[in-house]
């Protein structure tokens, strides 16, 4: 059985941490090795990000709610202010949304054959309870 967030970790945080990357280097003036260490990534890899190479299996550029969430996460680790769990919280908050909006649904299907898309309506669905 496959779970979503099996899925997400091959397609969504790429697709996010790229995103990261092209804000840092191109709005915060930043170079890619310091983007490198902000985001515990090697420098090749920011540079796959920028290049469209790596990170953009799901495109989430236009997906409404997500870019304020980025930059929320993009201003607490440019600030040095980084909480953690604020900033995990973000980075869950844009999962949530992609999944709602169905982009992974083709994923886990190309993962999991046995998966009917018409009967599976977990992530489109699913509501985080806080405790």
């Amino acid at each position: 059985m496959i779970l979503p967030c099996e899925i997400a970790v091959k397609s969504v945080i790429p697709a996010i941490k790229a995103t990261m990357a092209k804000e840092l280097v191109e709005t915060h003036g930043l170079k890619q090795d310091q983007v490198a260490e902000i985001l515990g990534v090697s420098q090749s890899a920011v540079s796959k990000y920028t290049r469209h190479v790596r990170g953009h299996v799901i495109k989430i550029d236009n997906v409404e709610g997500i870019q304020p969430l980025i930059n929320s996460m993009i201003n607490l680790l440019v600030d040095g202010s980084s909480k953690r769990t604020e900033f995990l919280g973000l980075f869950c908050q844009i999962c949530i949304i992609i999944r709602k909006n169905g982009l992974m649904c083709p994923f886990c299907q190309k993962t999991d054959p046995k998966i009917k898309m018409e009967e599976c309506s977990f992530c489109l669905t699913y509501e985080p309870t806080s405790k």
